[in-house]
């Protein structure tokens, strides 16, 4: 039986190269349950948990893989392969039990290049990382007064960066609703607007891979808001007539980011530029104005753009439940195979057996069914075995 286990850690950080590259050490704290007082078990889980409190806090992820997979020894499983070389070295400094909880305390070093890419493996494919921030004006003061019979208009504006706006936040209300999972990277502060505008101008966005695996996410929304004035309150029209509203004019790019599975390169699934006009007496107002009409439009073009990667990142996963013995339990099965986060399609095989289509990394199908009642007896990327508990009538 899959249990739970607690994490807690503590560092202290030391850098180093060595011949395959940057090598970081640290001190950390791992903690299992104790089941059926096999100390010997718990030990070695313990360790596996300090190890990975490692590898997330040396890479300095900001999303813990705790908070997408609740079933931390499955995530062993998955990635052992890739974390059998992450953690170059370790030294158990010190190991207890207290009650039913055995507590390891271990020195550990972990190659950096390692860790993204075990990191990497663990990456959401429907968690999306959204920063657009905007440039609009801010109005500093305004007034009206006439000169020799003429109603005149003025008005002073300093510009501002607004990393929290109108558009981030609808896109982030679309894509919740549509089931995605959003980071949103202005609290975070590992980016900065200044950053995502010379990546658009340049096309290199090598400086912001890192958040690929920092966030456990492979999908990155990324863009810049400019605006202009086109036409100001007060502004001469002719025939003696002012204008009695600011025109804004504002322009948006942005680009769909994600990581190949097998390069880990950079790519584009999308871009795109779009621009709006607002028109109110208040130039912050005709801003807002112009914001949400160029939300109302590119939204919809985004989460397609989204849709389409989930669909084409989809996988088939061989499912079996051991314990099926029966139509009825078969059909009991697949209902709960269908009613699944992100599974698109499910065939049965045989009695028992499924081939399940599934946009995300099968580690996730299995925890998800986990959390359902079935009970994991083997794992691998390809081909997942359960039991189920069938309630009886």
């Amino acid at each position: 039986m899959f249990v739970k286990y607690l994490m807690t850690f503590v560092f202290i950080a030391l850098v180093y190269n060595n011949a395959y590259g940057e090598v970081r050490c640290g001190i950390f704290e791992g903690e299992a349950i104790i089941n059926r007082n096999d100390i010997i078990s718990a030990k070695a889980e313990a360790i596996a948990r300090a190890k990975w409190n490692a590898i997330e806090e040396l890479a300095g992820v900001e999303v813990k893989a705790q908070s997408v997979v609740q079933n931390m020894v499955l995530v062993d499983d998955a990635v052992s392969k890739e974390i059998r070389g992450v953690v170059e070295s370790y030294k158990i400094l010190g190991e207890e039990r207290k009650g039913d909880i055995y507590q390891v305390k271990i020195n550990a070093c972990v190659e950096m290049k390692k860790a993204e890419k075990a990191l990497s493996s663990l990456a959401l494919n429907n968690s999306v990382s959204v920063f657009i921030p905007v440039k609009k004006p801010k109005l500093l003061s305004e007034r009206e007064f006439i000169t020799k019979g003429k109603k005149h208009y003025e008005m002073e504006t300093k510009e501002e960066f607004e990393e929290t706006n109108i558009l981030t936040e609808k896109l982030i209300d679309e894509l919740t609703n549509q089931g995605f999972t959003v980071i949103d990277l202005a609290p975070t502060e590992i980016i900065e607007a200044r950053r995502i505008e010379e990546a658009i101008k340049s096309g290199n966005y090598l400086s912001l891979k890192s958040m690929i695996y920092k966030l456990l996410t492979n999908v990155l929304i990324i863009g810049k808001m400019d605006y202009s004035i086109s036409t100001k309150k007060g502004q001469d029209a002719g025939y003696g007539i002012s204008m009695p509203f600011n025109n804004v004019t504002v322009r948006l790019q942005y680009r769909i980011i994600s990581r190949d599975a097998n390069s880990g390169k950079i790519i584009v699934l999308a871009s795109g530029t779009d621009e709006s006009k607002g028109l109110a007496p208040n130039i912050e107002d005709a801003t807002e104005k112009a914001m949400n009409s160029i939300a109302d439009k590119v939204i919809p073009t985004i989460i397609d753009k989204l849709r389409e990667f989930i669909k084409n990142s989809a996988r088939r996963v061989n499912l079996k439940v051991e314990n099926v013995s029966s139509i009825k339990e078969n059909f009991q099965v697949k209902e709960e195979l269908q009613n699944t986060a992100w599974v698109m399609e499910v065939k049965e095989k045989g009695l028992g057996e499924f081939i399940v289509t599934y946009s995300e990394n099968p580690i996730y199908l299995a925890n998800s069914l986990i959390q359902k009642g079935f009970e994991l007896v083997k794992y691998s990327s390809d081909t997942i075995i359960f039991n189920y508990f069938f309630e009886k009538n």
